[in-house]
């Protein structure tokens, strides 16, 4: 790869003369919001920040680019949580901000799917969908500011996986801007195009490495005309995959959630979290937040996930169970899932793993983790929750109370390979929904085979030659 020029003050007005002066920012406190993500781990700097309006502006600014060996790092929302959105501190790269591309091109309700900009923010694209008569179900925490395009070239995946898959399957077509500048125009809404290669997932999951997508043509779904929510405590863990497979059992295709909590991540979010409370009359060691979801209103989805409960309920699998009544006690339960993340802050330091194993292979995990936790740092506090229904935990680890946040981070690393190796062992993936960015890129030569590291640099060197596209991420 050609080697990436810092880019001289001539070049810099060049890039700048693209979007215009207002659309351009060189102060490094006005730059300082992009400079870092939310948990802080990341920091940059950055020559430029390019707020482009159209795909022909980024268009240009790739080229640009490609000429003058310039190092270009797309961003969208910034909610990226492995720091694949954050330039390096050498200070020589453009950072390239997509939030000015956010419109809606289309909305095909014969073909139920919609063409969007890369800029557009997630909950604003599921309020276009609903209004439409539409569901766009991709469910992140950062739905009110993460755009599109981070969360396609991440491959978000969120609470609805198990039912709708990850981003890259809510997709139809995309449009992408390559690294010499060319557009790949590939927004089709096709549902059968067996023509060759499938370029889309090339881009998808990529993290701007490959090419910036600008556009996408995503599926939309009928919005369910019913909807059951409950929370189910468990005594353990095995007990809770025997549920999961009777839930499983009893509607697959309409059982749109099923997401993991311990106890100690209902403690942290009741604690810090005002109007927010206990969803049992008793406390179990393990919940369950389930959803079901209809599209026939006569279909009786309520009753029967009554029975359900209570089959479970007669067979030992559950411990107790609410069943939601409202829209506000819907909203009421899903809150204790969603505030769990942020509700790590108020607990001092968190060490955290994004991973995923054979659903099986859950409760095994967790209990191999949590004990060898123990033995690597004494009264650590595991917290792993998540979504059970794909296999994907956030196993977090809270620091004991009252020791020195800086000395049990400092356990970063060496707590990230411990967990590892066991997901490895049961042939899990280190990045479930996070992706690589920075945080794990050299953890990547460990858990990938030559052959698979072989594919990606050839990728990456055929699609960007000169390394220009987001240096130092993924590969």
């Amino acid at each position: 790869m050609t080697e990436i020029k810092a880019p001289s003050p001539e070049t810099l007005q060049r890039f700048i003369e693209i979007v215009g002066a207002d659309h351009a920012i060189t102060d490094e406190t006005e730059m300082a919001s992009y400079m870092h993500e939310w948990r802080d781990r990341f920091h940059g700097k950055a020559a430029l920040v390019l707020k482009p309006a159209t795909v022909d502006e980024v268009s240009k600014i790739l080229a640009l680019a490609n000429e003058t060996g310039t190092a270009i790092v797309p961003q969208g929302g910034n909610t990226g949580l492995v720091g694949g959105q954050i330039p390096s501190d050498a200070g020589d790269e453009v950072l390239l901000n997509l939030s000015r591309l956010n419109h809606i091109r289309d909305i095909d309700l014969a073909g139920n799917c919609m063409t969007v900009e890369a800029g557009l923010v997630l909950a604003k694209a599921q309020e276009v969908a609903l209004n439409a008569g539409r569901l766009f179900p991709l469910r992140i925490a950062s739905e009110g500011s993460c755009q599109i395009g981070g969360v396609l070239s991440t491959n978000a995946g969120g609470t609805a996986v198990l039912a709708y898959g990850n981003a890259r399957d809510l997709v139809l077509g995309l449009e992408v801007v390559l690294a010499d500048g060319r557009v790949w125009d590939g927004l089709k809404s096709l549902r059968k195009d067996n023509s060759g290669y499938d370029l889309k997932h090339l881009f998808m999951g990529a993290e701007g490495t490959l090419g910036i997508i600008t556009a996408a043509v995503i599926r939309l779904f009928p919005i369910p005309a019913e909807t059951a929510t409950a929370m189910v405590g468990f005594n353990s863990l095995q007990d809770a995959a025997a549920f999961f497979d009777r839930a499983y059992g009893f509607g697959s295709t309409e059982l749109t959630a099923f997401e993991i909590l311990p106890r100690i991540g209902i403690e942290f979010v009741t604690r810090h979290f005002e109007g927010t409370k206990d969803p049992l009359d008793s406390a179990h060691p393990w919940y369950a937040l389930i959803e079901f979801s209809s599209a026939n209103a006569d279909a009786g989805l309520s009753s029967g996930v009554e029975a359900l409960l209570s089959e479970a309920l007669e067979a030992g699998e559950i411990a107790d169970a609410t069943i939601a009544h409202s829209i506000d006690q819907a909203r009421a339960l899903w809150r204790l899932r969603e505030e769990m993340s942020e509700a790590q802050k108020y607990e001092g330091g968190s060490i955290k793993h994004d991973v995923s194993v054979p659903v099986a292979d859950i409760p095994e995990f967790i209990t191999r983790a949590d004990q060898l936790i123990q033995l690597m740092v004494s009264g650590a506090r595991p917290v792993p929750f998540g979504h059970y229904g794909d296999g994907n935990i956030h196993y977090n680890v809270s620091q004991p109370p009252g020791q020195d946040k800086a000395i049990f981070l400092s356990h970063w690393e060496a707590v990230n390979a411990a967990v590892h190796e066991i997901v490895l062992d049961l042939n899990g993936s280190i990045s479930a929904e996070h992706g690589i960015g920075q945080a794990k890129r050299d953890m990547l030569p460990h858990v990938k085979s030559e052959v698979e590291l072989e594919l990606m640099r050839s990728l990456k060197q055929t699609l960007d030659p000169k390394g220009i596209l987001n240096p130092g991420k993924v590969v």
